[in-house]
This record gives structure tokens, C-alpha cells and sequence, in this order.
């Protein structure tokens, strides 16, 4: 279980993904989404995609990129937590995708389309 701090410095984190998000043209749908294979940072709906956004915050680059932070276990989570998510909201019809914001002491950087599920289905 993260420590309050923690837990704090990564709310702060999806607050300024939001801030970014929201200026890029992206309609939020919900944060936080939780189910029982895992949760999303934000769901949100762009260029006609539903977009699952992972946050990443990193306060140094000691342990490199924020970016890079989502590996391929990360994905694998995220990617099922999606499905139940538009199994739940009978979605099937949306396009899809997976976007990534990373933050660090430059700034807010938002990646559309950082992975695709096909990607980790196998690996």
C-alpha cells in the first residue's frame, strides 16, 4: 500500500494530467476507474477514440523516463481493465486507444496511441 505521500504526490500528478489533457481537446469520462482486474488513471473520449490514459510522475529521471515506466506487465493490466470496461458499458462499437501522460521536472508530455493491445497479448 503507497504511503500518504505518495499516494498525495500521484493525485497532484493526475491533477496536472488532467489540466493537459483537458487543453489538448480531451472530454473526460471518469478517473480512477476501478473493476476487479485493476484500474485506469483516466478514461476519456478524443478525436472519436475512448481513450485509457495512464499517469506516470516522476519526480527525477535517477530511474529513468516516466514514459518508460509503463512496462509490459503495466499494459497487460491496464488492457484488461479496458476490456471489463467496455464489456461493462456495452462499448464495443468505439475506437479505441491507449495513451500515456508522463511528468517530470520538464514538464507534462502526453503520448497518443503509446501502445496497442496487440503489443502484449503475447508477451
Amino acid at each position: 500500500m503507497p504511503s500518504d505521500n505518495k499516494r498525495e504526490e500521484g493525485k497532484k500528478g493526475e491533477e496536472r494530467a488532467l489540466v493537459a489533457l483537458k487543453k489538448d481537446g480531451y472530454k473526460i469520462i471518469e478517473k480512477n476507474y476501478r473493476n476487479p482486474l485493476g484500474e485506469i488513471d483516466i478514461i476519456a473520449e478524443e478525436d472519436g477514440y475512448l481513450v485509457f490514459v495512464e499517469v506516470k510522475k516522476r519526480n527525477t529521471l535517477k530511474f529513468g523516463s516516466p514514459l518508460n515506466a509503463v512496462d509490459g506487465k503495466k499494459k497487460r493490466h491496464i488492457i484488461r481493465s479496458a476490456m471489463y470496461y467496455l464489456k461493462d458499458h456495452k462499448c464495443f462499437d468505439k475506437k479505441v486507444r491507449f495513451d500515456v501522460v508522463g511528468i517530470d521536472g520538464s514538464g507534462v508530455k502526453i503520448v497518443k496511441h503509446a501502445f496497442m493491445a496487440e503489443e502484449t497479448a503475447h508477451g
